[in-house]
């Protein structure tokens, strides 16, 4: 542990748009030792992605450059190799074989045409000149290591046919297959379940205790990185702002962003009536612990007895019976009677003027299908939806047309529910114009102002395509297209799973801002518990398309009574970490 075995000494690195050369990173400097974890944590755009690249040389050529500094990899000859100055035919022998990555997007990472197997057996040819034989062996030996079921299957599987979670474990046996000294996982969790994320992080932790790999694990959530990483480094707008052990950044963080980013995420032992957000914490201003405090107001047990008291009085403004949604599955031949899948099987419950209902559970539980069959975007199987008296599944396409305006969902992914080739301004007045709602244009832009400046976003935005927003900006639009024709009830589908901590806790607030002034009812639906629980008045779990646990949401956080209910709080990231400091 004397010498590291990786050393980034004032990295700069610059990318080039139509404005010319601006810098990324800036100064960054650490050290990595063998067998450790080293977490690099901060917002999108923050330069971490942007070091683990560097670190593998894998910046794109055209549009990029590393201005100075050095990057240093110290061999099992205990030699020191220069990165930096490496040539690329030295570089390819390297990655792979003692440099290894696993991308946040393992869609994006694997071969959408090739078989996962071979995939693999490629690059474990190409690495250690096995035959084709003994390639395989090894990759069906490292499938079980990652603990892929029916290894045979998968090694027989295209990517599209393996869910999220295996698909990353397919990512990480490829990274592991020539025993790299260091492995660099960036985001590798990111937009999947906390069980999912919970099981990954633990099989990272295991093959780097197992093969003493160095770790270097990047990620928006200090919650994730405390439950990976011994030291921590915390980047800010290309700059490291902290650095050091993940126990002492979390007991005493010294820089306010740290504090911030520790703070946004919704606490586990607290109800707060607003969630701090990480300009809270500007260098600029007064974070003492009195300050502090003020971020922190918490809504009492009997406020909020008294809220649902008058919540509950009256009519369901949505009731839901005996839900299904089913689907065929092919019919053998020989088999006289078709099975289905269930993905809705046979849920009820209420929905009041006003309230925040989640539902939450793990993918491909149902939560989505159920969100879009009270839409009626999937048409049910079976069952009654009745809305505000009105039967939904009697209504003809006219009536649900004009049902809609009333009626609103907000998508997980802000860009592929946003048209790449109109701008902003265009999207949100697009569904005024198709309902005939708020005059003419001239009216209707005056709207889109009006609406973007209740998101939080400039009025300039308004002639600007979706390519060039940020992620939590581009959920901001979403939101105003949404709010562009005067619904009473949205259904918020996973529309914070994919956003930065920070942009998260932005987006949560704006959407507790907007009910309170617009009376909104909302069916809020995330695989995160702790989000789910800090947005809702009821809570509805579920599990393969059935409902396991519906209650009071502090009530089921506190003591859920079903064991699926247990296993997803014990699967948020940082349990008892998540408070300011």
């Amino acid at each position: 542990m004397n010498e590291p075995i990786l050393q980034i000494e004032g990295l700069n690195v610059s990318f080039r748009d139509e404005a010319g050369w601006h810098r990324v990173v800036e100064n960054v400097s650490f050290s990595l030792f063998p067998g450790q974890s080293l977490g690099i944590v901060g917002e999108s755009g923050s330069g971490k992605s942007v070091t683990s690249l560097s670190v593998m040389r894998l910046l794109p050529a055209m549009g990029s450059r590393v201005d100075s500094g050095t990057i240093t990899f110290r061999n099992d000859e205990n030699t020191s190799i220069s990165i930096t100055d490496m040539d690329e035919s030295g570089m390819r022998k390297l990655r792979g074989s003692r440099l290894a990555m696993v991308f946040q997007e393992p869609m994006t990472s694997l071969n959408p045409v090739m078989k996962c197997g071979r995939q693999l057996t490629e690059s474990i040819r190409l690495h250690l000149g096995l035959s084709l034989k003994k390639a395989r062996e090894h990759t069906l030996s490292l499938f079980s290591e990652v603990l892929l079921p029916d290894p045979e299957r998968v090694y027989n599987a295209y990517p599209h046919q393996l869910s999220g979670g295996q698909k990353q474990r397919v990512m990480i046996a490829m990274a592991i297959a020539c025993r790299p000294a260091i492995l660099i996982a960036d985001e590798p969790t990111t937009a999947l379940d906390v069980t999912v994320q919970k099981a990954i992080l633990g099989l990272l932790k295991s093959l780097q205790e197992k093969y003493g790999m160095s770790l270097i694990f990047i990620s928006h959530d200090l919650g994730v990185i405390a439950e990976v990483a011994d030291h921590v480094v915390v980047m800010k707008q290309g700059v490291i702002v902290e650095q050091g052990k993940v126990a002492d950044i979390f007991a005493n963080p010294q820089h306010p962003y740290t504090q911030g980013l520790l703070a946004c995420r919704p606490p586990l032992g607290k109800r707060l009536r607003r969630l701090p957000v990480v300009s809270d914490f500007a260098v600029n201003k007064d974070t003492s612990a009195n300050q502090k405090s003020k971020l922190l107001i918490e809504v009492s047990r009997e406020e909020r007895i008294a809220q649902h008291q008058k919540l509950y009085t009256g009519n369901p403004l949505l009731r839901v019976e005996d839900l299904s949604v089913y689907y065929p599955m092919p019919k053998p031949f020989f088999q006289r009677q078709r099975e289905y899948f269930k993905a809705v099987d046979q849920i009820s419950f209420d929905v009041y003027k006003g309230e925040t209902l989640g539902l939450v559970g793990e993918s491909g539980c149902g939560k989505t299908t159920l969100g879009r069959s009270v839409l009626r975007l999937i048409e049910p199987t079976s069952g009654k939806l009745l809305y505000d008296g009105l039967n939904l599944r009697n209504l003809q396409k006219t009536e649900l047309r004009q049902l809609r305006k009333r009626i609103q969902i907000i998508f997980q992914d802000p860009y592929s529910s946003l048209n790449p080739r109109i701008t902003a301004g265009q999207a949100i007045i697009e569904p005024m114009q198709a309902h005939n709602m708020h005059g003419g244009d001239k009216t209707r832009k005056q709207k889109v102002l009006e609406l973007l400046e209740r998101v939080n976003l400039s009025p300039d935005y308004f002639n600007r395509y979706p390519h060039q927003f940020s992620g939590g900006q581009r959920q901001r639009i979403c939101i105003a297209r949404a709010l562009a024709l005067d619904p009473e009830f949205i259904i918020c589908d996973e529309s914070v799973s994919a956003l930065d901590v920070s942009v998260q806790a932005q987006v949560l607030n704006l959407l507790n801002d907007l009910k309170k002034s617009f009376g909104f009812t909302y069916i809020f639906i995330s695989h995160d518990l702790s989000v789910v629980r800090f947005m809702s008045d009821r809570m509805l779990v579920m599990k393969k398309g059935k409902l396991v646990e519906f209650g009071e949401a502090d009530s089921i956080y506190e003591n859920p009574s079903e064991a699926y209910t247990r296993d997803l709080i014990a699967a948020i990231p940082g349990t008892g970490v998540r408070t300011v400091h």
